[in-house]
């Protein structure tokens, strides 16, 4: 039987780069899925592929042909690119991210004039936190009201808006800051000067 030959300019990917490569790709996409509380078959639905294959990919048991890749970065509202982008090393390092290289996240209910950048990405079977970068440009946009697990904190960096919690509204302006329980409805009210850019920080229960 032929053996592979190790040669650097060669087409063959090895192995256990292969496998790494799926492993990385497997938890960015749960990231991002778990982010708009999506399930397994909404995605796996609109990707055009099986719930289980879906299962197996998140869990890095096989990795995505192109054409697969292409279908679950458009369920997943992303570039493909950035299902692949390095946004951790060890478990145990520190995490940097470049600006404006955080996971471009679309979070469900909203369309137009707006951009979530995930700014890091845990591995393992559980999620602590997620810090996002929120732009918003379209003061016509009507946000639902968002639920979640955990608490969340934004802390507003420029522009200024009007946020609902629950039966509440808070204007916030620059350095002004907010933080509640996720699982109120809670969104923006108003975009009363764009464009608008906060940082949203969901720290999860211990539970989770």
């Amino acid at each position: 039987m032929a053996r592979l030959r190790k040669n650097p300019r060669s087409g063959a990917v090895p192995a256990v780069v292969s496998a790494n490569v799926g492993r990385q790709l497997g938890a960015v996409a749960r990231r991002v899925r778990e982010s708009q509380d999506l399930t397994l078959t909404d995605v796996a639905t609109s990707a055009g592929i099986s719930a289980g294959m879906l299962s197996r990919l998140e869990t890095g048991h096989v990795t995505p042909s192109l054409e697969t890749l292409v279908a679950l970065a458009a369920a997943l509202g992303v570039r493909p690119a950035l299902l692949l982008q390095q946004l951790g090393g060890d478990d145990e390092g520190a995490q940097r991210v470049p600006a404006g290289q955080g996971l471009e996240v679309v979070r469900r209910g909203t369309r137009r004039g707006h951009t979530y950048h995930l700014l890091a990405a845990q591995r393992g079977p559980r999620k602590s936190f997620e810090p996002f970068l929120v732009t918003l440009t379209d003061k016509s946009e009507v946000f639902p009201g968002f639920q979640h697990p955990g608490t969340e904190f934004i802390y507003l960096l420029a522009g200024s808006l009007t946020y609902r919690h629950g039966s509440h509204n808070y204007p916030l302006g620059p350095g002004d800051s907010l933080s509640f329980r996720g699982d109120v409805p809670h969104g923006p009210e108003t975009l009363d000067k764009v464009p608008i850019r906060m940082l949203s920080i969901i720290i999860y229960d211990d539970e989770r």
